[in-house]
């Protein structure tokens, strides 16, 4: 029996049920591309409200476990958005001497490619505007990298969802899940959309790329986890 002056345990959030939940809500970003492709909603429709308000019941629902839960449902939320967020700069980071060969003088050693030419298209896409166009708007370059970057951190937060526990795992599962999302997405419309030519040379710098990618994603899962696990939770009234 115990005694009134010891407090009430917490409640775990981290069940198989919530962290379902958490990857659906987390896949919004994504799902706001892919229900584009497929003729089922419109990026302009699906990002107001469903998405953003998708993203909003994440952030709530980690509140909620920070304030009320044993803090693990916050914990993977936080580290999977922010390793996410890193990962995705890393691949950015591998994919500028493509991007920038000619004006770097290096296309003797990188091919060419315009890798980032997706982004303002994003953009143009939430916006409600053509994909293609002479010239894109200051607001769809940056709603642009702004969908790209909620996308590398919402893989984030999908990829800890999946595994359950960073400690659990080794970091290369983190490759492997990002070599599958460029896998799949190579099946989907996304290249025929944004006129993209697969060729062998596309193939390989995109692989290697998502590797970056998830070599970025595990390892920052880790060292992230490590040090969110140092930060107190919100003591319950």
């Amino acid at each position: 029996m115990t005694s009134n002056s010891e407090p009430a345990a917490r409640r775990n959030y981290w069940t198989i049920g919530g962290r379902w939940l958490v990857f659906v809500l987390a896949a919004s970003s994504i799902a706001c591309l892919l229900a584009d492709f497929y003729d089922l909603c419109p990026m302009r429709i699906f990002t107001p409200f469903i998405f953003l308000p998708a993203l909003l019941a994440l952030f709530a629902f980690a509140g909620l476990d920070r304030w009320k839960g044993d803090g693990q449902l916050w914990r993977a939320v936080s580290t999977g958005l922010l390793a996410g967020l890193l990962a995705a700069i890393a691949y950015d980071v591998f994919r500028l001497p493509f991007v920038f060969a000619k004006e770097w003088g290096v296309e003797s050693v990188v091919p060419p490619m315009k890798l980032f030419k997706v982004f303002p298209r994003f953009g143009a896409m939430v916006l409600g505007e053509p994909i293609e166009q002479p010239a894109y708007s200051l607001a769809a370059h940056v709603i642009g990298w702004i969908y790209h970057f909620s996308n590398g951190a919402t893989f984030g937060v999908m990829y800890l969802a999946i595994i359950g526990n960073a400690f659990r795992r080794h970091w290369a599962w983190a490759v492997l899940f990002a070599l599958a999302l460029e896998l799949g997405m190579l099946f989907t419309p996304y290249p025929t959309v944004f006129g993209i030519h697969v060729t062998t040379h596309f193939v390989l710098v995109t692989v290697a790329a998502h590797a970056v990618f998830g070599v970025g994603l595990g390892l920052a899962v880790r060292c992230l986890a490590r040090r969110v696990l140092l930060l107190p939770t919100v003591a319950t009234a």
